[in-house]
């Protein structure tokens, strides 16, 4: 899936996945991200509000997002 940046330079990383429909809410993703579930350009990312730019991959579940 991708994901596009519209007008922001960048989007939270718990954002992401409960805009994207990844989490069905903010406090689940929060805690999904806090148990290591979730990586970001292949590395585990434990930083729940961390900025995901343009061009970064975020996986979860079987999940891909793409950055745009």
């Amino acid at each position: 899936m991708q994901f596009l940046l519209q007008g922001s330079e960048y989007i939270e990383l718990n954002n992401l996945l409960k805009v994207t429909g990844v989490c069905h809410s903010g406090g689940m993703a929060k805690q999904l991200i806090a148990a290591g579930e979730v990586r970001v350009d292949g590395q585990i990312e434990l930083r729940k509000r961390k900025k995901i730019r343009a061009g970064q991959v975020v996986e979860f579940a079987g999940n891909t997002i793409n950055i745009a």
